[in-house]
């Protein structure tokens, strides 16, 4: 699913007026945090979402760019849960987008979307092979395992790391941004 702003990043000060804006205790403001996404990431693989994690990271950034804003927000937990309404419904309607244009491209036979899809690998192992090592592996070991695994491995990720979890998201989010990015014009060189 894209994001909806590419120009807006979460910052550690939207942050910081998030977890603000969910109690003004630091500490207590963290575990609410925590609370909030891991019902959200149920919610998500309940239903049946392919990547429940983005789609949970996609609407926590969504709410802390309305409180950045300046956006009064009377009852967080109402607001969450809209804006993750609204972002599961995008999200399933780029899923049946990228299904119909599958289904439209494989009426033109397969050796096109092959062909397509092999360039497409292509550029992003020559993307993640020019990234710097350190990032290299944070974004191989961040999108290692599955579902329960996955979030164990980031927890020790990020303590390895020395960082907070959500710190440790910012920076794989960022990495992904560039190697999107990376791939996106390798893509367009090679349609010149």
């Amino acid at each position: 699913m894209e994001p909806q702003s590419k120009t807006w990043v979460l910052t550690k000060a939207s942050l910081d007026r998030l977890l603000a804006t969910l109690h003004p205790d630091r500490d207590l403001a963290g575990r609410e945090y925590e609370k909030i996404r891991s019902k959200l990431l149920k919610l998500f693989q309940w239903r049946g979402c392919v990547s429940p994690e983005d789609l949970t990271d996609e609407t926590l950034n969504r709410v802390a760019k309305k409180v950045e804003s300046g956006e009064v927000i009377r009852d967080i937990q109402a607001y969450v849960g809209g804006v993750a309404r609204l972002v599961w419904l995008e999200s399933v309607k780029a899923e049946r987008r990228k299904s119909l244009t599958l289904d439209q491209l494989s009426q033109f036979g397969t050796t096109y979307e092959t062909d397509s899809a092999k360039h497409r690998l292509a550029c992003f192992e020559s993307c993640l092979a020019g990234l710097p090592a350190s990032s290299r592996e944070l974004i191989i070991d961040y999108h290692r395992k599955e579902k329960r695994a996955r979030i164990e491995l980031r927890k020790q990720l990020a303590k390895k790391l020395g960082i907070q979890l959500n710190a440790l998201r910012i920076r794989a989010h960022r990495i992904r941004l560039e190697l999107e990015d990376c791939v996106a014009k390798c893509m367009r060189k090679s349609s010149d």
